[in-house]
């Protein structure tokens, strides 16, 4: 589990994409919504367009559960920025809210290999 918060902290929070370099593996990918982004270097694209379109972009771990192996990590977060276009709307730049789940899959060496992301509700945190 601390491999999976330690990720949300040195990438997301961070807003440093490079340091998905230390882990995930050169295969990872991540199905998120409709969409599945594979390998490690598209994956970190994909995260530099993400905090493109929510800028000061700040994730919140509500909760985490492990699987007794550690092989399966899952975690219920709150992301919340500005509005630049996420989610395909008009960059408005307003505040913004996002929760979700996350599962992880964990490899022996604590490597990350995937990523499922279900988005739960996404709302103007002023309720406009």
């Amino acid at each position: 589990m601390d491999i999976v918060h330690a990720f949300w902290a040195q990438v997301w929070n961070a807003h440093d994409a490079t340091a998905a370099d230390r882990f995930v593996v050169d295969d990872f990918f991540i199905v998120s919504g409709a969409e599945t982004i594979s390998g490690r270097e598209n994956f970190k694209q994909w995260i530099e367009e993400f905090l493109e379109r929510v800028r000061e972009l700040h994730l919140e771990v509500i909760e985490s559960f492990q699987s007794s192996d550690g092989s399966r990590v899952a975690s219920r977060f709150l992301l919340t920025g500005k509005n630049n276009g996420a989610l395909g709307t008009t960059p408005d730049q307003r505040d913004i809210a996002l929760t979700g789940t996350a599962v992880w899959a964990v490899r022996e060496d604590g490597k990350l290999l995937t990523n499922w992301v279900e988005r739960s509700s996404w709302h103007y945190i002023d309720g406009r």
